[in-house]
């Protein structure tokens, strides 16, 4: 069984999918799934950080471009995304998730993507 433990990807409006200008990426996880996850998995820690790193691309091709990177759980691992330079169309967002953990002394990592698809109108 597999939990959704995230990451979720935030909007002000689940109908807010167009973009323009200078916009702030975020989301969020849940950490009860998520240590769920680990003990099925048979892991086992305390979280020691978390980071998040975005990318975006244009739909249909095969590179991702990174955005910038957050650690910052507080304001939910924001990052700017200045569309203004970019040719108008669909595009896809990635968060990256990586969670680290401790297992005695053995740092370890479990990582997951969220990616959501968006419209730039400049």
């Amino acid at each position: 069984m597999s939990y959704d433990w995230g990451p979720h990807y935030i909007v002000p409006s689940e109908v807010f999918r167009s973009y323009s200008g200078t916009v702030r990426l975020r989301e969020t996880f849940d950490e009860d799934l998520l240590y769920k996850e680990l003990e099925e998995l048979g892991l086992s820690g305390r979280i020691a950080s978390v980071t998040n790193p975005w990318y975006y691309r244009k739909k249909d091709t095969a590179s991702w471009i990174k955005v910038g990177e957050s650690e910052d759980r507080r304001d939910n691992f924001a990052v700017s995304w200045d569309t203004r330079y970019l040719e108008n169309g669909q595009y896809e967002i990635m968060g990256m998730m990586h969670v680290f953990f401790r297992e005695g002394d053995v740092r370890k990592a479990i990582a997951r993507q969220n990616v959501v698809e968006v419209t730039v109108e400049n």
